[in-house]
């Protein structure tokens, strides 16, 4: 972890003294500094093994605590925490510390050596046999890539970058580095970098195993799902009876759109490994995304009685905003959050589950509680600034002027096929791409990468020397390109459609880049969704995102959010007037006919009246919206964030002026 600004000297001090057992002097270097920097990490961690070292168990656990109560992702901390329960003699607790702080940094060996001495002493000889195997394959590898792996562990993603592909130019072919780069790759969003490495290992090493999974994960994150879907049929053809082969086709299948294969599949292996929760819970998001909600509910309740501390099954039930947790459901949740069996992910899902309870129990006090607990969790592993973001909005304003679109003229494909649907997150997207999906000119798909990945390798090549830096280089691309850009996305997106003219792309971060989508698709449609900022920022507050929106973790910055969007797109009406149709939520509630009639005149459609009866439109809806698009329009969701008012003041201050100049 980074030293604080100007206490590096008391920082590395304290580390010199400790590497030489001087434990007074360690602890001397660091108490001033904990003094007027209470949360400092690095201060926190070196007093724990300090105290730890010195036997003085107590003081070790109090450190330990605070320590994690700031960084419960810090898997320094964790490592740390399983040293401390196998001193007092709990090898159990032990072992799930250092399996935490393994799965948050592979590359501690520390950590996955201790879990192979501890399973050998506790008599586990199959789960030690399987953390020796990562043992030795942790020890087999080349110090720079354990250090590449210990750099992504500490989130230090650049940093890693630059380190693997300094061993790949040594030894170019070396599989297990271009796995770890290909992750790296996965991470920074530079998908199509990350394919190609990915693929490309596969042809050196066709038999191996790890590759092919990974060639196949990354496959699914550039959406390529039939190219996924043939990789893990061919996997399976190696081995049929192989479970985890069946689940990799199985997810594949459901990738597709087809559910009743992927249901089929995760069957055979639940035939096999009947109380595997995670397949458990696999099926039933496969039987939500078809609406087969009553069977869903029973596969997750299912995956409980199998892991009583399967955190993701809770919450995929409050997931499926139709739930309603019975008493004693609520008061299993509750024990679980006082325990410590729950590793980090588990606890998020299960503060996120315990807080919808509480919500639909009319308990606002205790469910804003359990939400802001676990935000505060996820945002202790996140990478998110929000002064970063609002600078790169900003340079967006700076690079994309009214003077440069009109002196640049026509570019990019003149394909019209693309309807943009973008804004934040929770702000009626979902329904809107259900409303237009309804209409037989219009395929609905999902939230695609595709701009994401082109401005994430624009961003790229302005890192190298001499280059401009994105959005700026935008203006540097020659017409050719833009068209070819364009062309591009017209093509990788085709596989998502159903025959159509028009297709949907709702990826709400989009709205970043509407200048890009303008020089490269100057025909594509683009419709902002927006809501109230409190109903907005509040509902992405307390919905635990997959991956993407790291922003919602606090109040706080999703209201900055908030506020350097709508300043953003009021750019985009300035230098790109009338390209941007604003569609607020509750005009949609207020007035469907009219929003519906005004969408489609925009997008140049005939009216359909289908478009108004949505909710009885079949189609998988992958979104945390699915069961509410599912129904007719009704208005108590506009209202859902006004019992938590009296805990919204930091959101509020941080919207400022957007939070009464919105719409």
């Amino acid at each position: 972890m980074a030293d604080a600004p100007g206490v590096p000297l008391s920082i590395d001090a304290a580390r010199q003294a400790l590497s030489k057992g001087d434990l007074d002097a360690a602890l001397a270097s660091i108490e001033p500094l904990l003094a007027d920097e209470p949360e400092n990490i690095d201060a926190l961690y070196i007093r724990a093994v300090s105290h730890r070292y010195r036997q003085d168990y107590a003081a070790a656990r109090e450190a330990l605590d605070e320590l994690l109560d700031v960084a419960p992702g810090y898997a320094r901390a964790r490592q740390e925490e399983g040293h401390l329960n196998r001193a007092v003699g709990d090898p159990e607790a032990a072992l799930r510390s250092f399996r935490h702080a393994a799965r948050i940094n592979p590359g501690l060996i520390a950590s996955v050596r201790a879990q192979v001495e501890l399973l050998v002493s506790l008599g586990r000889r199959d789960e030690a046999l399987q953390a020796k195997a990562q043992l030795d394959y942790l020890t087999a590898l080349p110090k720079p890539l354990l250090g590449v792996m210990d750099l992504v562990g500490e989130g230090r993603l650049l940093q890693a970058e630059d380190l693997c592909r300094q061993f790949l130019q040594r030894a170019p072919q070396h599989v297990e580095g271009m796995r770890l780069l290909a992750d790296i790759g996965i991470r920074l969003g530079v998908l199509d970098d990350a394919e190609f490495l990915l693929e490309s290992a596969c042809v050196f090493e066709p038999d191996n195993i790890p590759a092919r999974i990974d060639y196949i994960g990354a496959l699914r994150k550039r959406q390529k799902y039939a190219a996924a879907f043939a990789e893990a049929k061919g996997l399976l053809e190696r081995n049929p009876e192989n479970a985890q082969f069946q689940s990799i086709y199985a997810i594949e299948a459901m990738q597709t759109g087809d559910t009743e294969t992927a249901i089929a599949a995760f069957d055979r292996v639940l035939e096999k490994l009947p109380d595997d929760p995670v397949t458990l819970t696999s099926r039933g998001h496969a039987q939500k995304t078809v609406g087969k909600t009553g069977v869903a509910i029973a596969s997750y309740q299912r995956a409980i009685r199998a892991r009583p501390t399967h955190g993701e099954a809770f919450y995929s039930l409050a997931n499926l905003k139709t739930y309603r947790f019975t008493e004693n459901e609520t008061r299993t949740m509750e024990t679980l959050i006082a325990g410590s069996e729950l590793d980090e992910n588990e606890r998020v899902y299960v503060h996120f589950a315990l807080a919808s309870a509480f919500e639909n129990q009319g308990r606002f006090e205790d469910a804003f509680r359990h939400y802001a607990a676990g935000n505060r969790v996820k945002k202790s592993s996140s990478r998110y600034d929000a002064d970063e973001m609002h600078d790169d909005l900003v340079a967006q304003q700076i690079a994309c002027t009214f003077d440069r679109f009109e002196s640049r003229g026509p570019t990019g494909d003149s394909s019209p096929d693309p309807i943009f649907i973008l804004g934040l997150p929770r702000a009626g997207s979902t329904l809107l791409e259900q409303i237009l999906s309804s209409h037989p000119d219009v395929d609905g798909t999902l939230e695609l990468p595709n701009i994401l990945s082109l401005s994430q390798s624009l961003r790229r090549r302005g890192r190298k020397d001499g280059n401009a830096e994105y959005p700026e280089n935008l203006w540097e691309l020659s017409d050719e390109e833009l068209a070819t850009f364009g062309r591009k996305f017209i093509d990788e997106t085709r596989i998502h459609r159903q025959g159509a003219p028009r297709f949907i792309d709702k990826m709400p971060n989009n709205f970043r880049h509407i200048g890009l989508i303008r020089l490269i698709l100057p025909n594509a449609k683009i419709i902002d969704a927006r809501r109230h900022p409190l109903a907005c920022c509040f509902s992405g507050f307390k919905q635990l995102f997959a991956e993407g929106q790291e922003f919602t973790y606090s109040l706080e910055d999703v209201g900055r959010y908030y506020r350097d969007y709508v300043d953003l797109l009021a750019h985009w009406d300035r230098v790109l007037p009338g390209d941007v149709l604003r569609v607020t939520h509750e005009d949609v509630v207020d007035d469907l006919e009219r929003e519906v009639r005004r969408i489609l005149d925009f997008c140049e459609l005939p009216f359909d009246s289908r478009c108004l009866t949505f909710y009885e439109t079949e189609r998988s809806i992958r979104t945390p919206s699915s069961e509410q698009v599912r129904q007719p329009i009704y208005r108590e969701a506009t209202e859902a964030w006004q019992p938590f008012e009296p805990w919204l003041d930091p959101l509020k201050e941080a919207l400022g002026p957007a939070l009464n100049n919105w719409a």
